[in-house]
């Protein structure tokens, strides 16, 4: 009888970590995916004049990209389980565009060695910080409680830096920034693993979707902020 249930333990732990697994391919490609569109629209946009002139210059256009960047974050997070896995797939892709026409100044304010090697740290800690909160025991749900008011607190402190420009003030915006994202990385990275399980067979990909968005809005921020400290901007 014990062996009975010590075999139903361990397949039960194996389609546990089979589900875990299939549900983080999923999120990790759709993030991969939605980074290179992020990077190549950045590049299309930067390398042309006209279309760089076309949208910085026009406020209008400009804060409508912006708008329709925060509405589909609202609708892809708030909607999740109502979703279609086309309608979700389609506005991730059209944000991941999005926010690659919005940071297209980047490549025009930093030399691309900087911003290239920039990239890669950013990746190296991301993957090192994702990799403990997949893997680790520990309970993290109070520390995302504890990062995600630290989020708030570097939103108004941004607010405030628009309007004083003070160095002191910047550096530490962008050190709370790196802290505070590295943080919401090791506690997106596990809080994947709970939303494997509680995802069901009609909203998996969406799911998929949602989980991807988050890390790849931890990875943004996380190389915009390390970009303060490692890029050399242009003269």
């Amino acid at each position: 009888m014990a062996s009975y249930e010590r075999s139903d333990v361990t397949l039960s732990s194996s389609r546990d970590a089979e589900v875990v697994a299939d549900f983080l391919r999923g999120v990790y490609g759709w993030m991969c995916g939605g980074l290179a569109i992020t990077a190549a629209t950045a590049w299309v946009v930067a390398s042309s004049p006209a279309i760089a002139t076309a949208i910085f210059t026009n406020r209008l256009l400009f804060w409508a990209i912006i708008i329709a960047q925060f509405g589909i974050v609202i609708t892809l997070s708030a909607r999740v389980h109502r979703l279609a896995a086309g309608t979700a797939s389609a506005l991730f892709l059209a944000y991941s565009a999005l926010t690659g026409v919005t940071l297209s100044f980047v490549l025009l304010l930093y030399t691309g060695e900087s911003v290239a090697s920039t990239f890669v740290v950013a990746g190296g800690m991301f993957g090192a910080l994702a990799l403990y909160g997949t893997v680790t025991r520990r309970n993290l749900s109070g520390f995302g409680q504890f990062m995600f008011m630290g989020l708030i607190g570097l939103v108004l402190a941004s607010l405030v830096g628009m309007f004083w420009h003070n160095d002191g003030l910047q550096f530490m915006i962008s050190f709370v920034g790196v802290l505070v994202f590295a943080g919401l990385t090791v506690y997106d990275a596990q809080r994947l693993k709970a939303m494997a399980f509680a995802t069901t067979a009609g909203t998996t990909s969406a799911a998929t979707i949602v989980g991807a968005l988050a890390l790849y809005l931890d990875f943004i921020n996380l190389f915009l902020f390390l970009l303060r400290f490692l890029g050399n901007r242009r003269r």
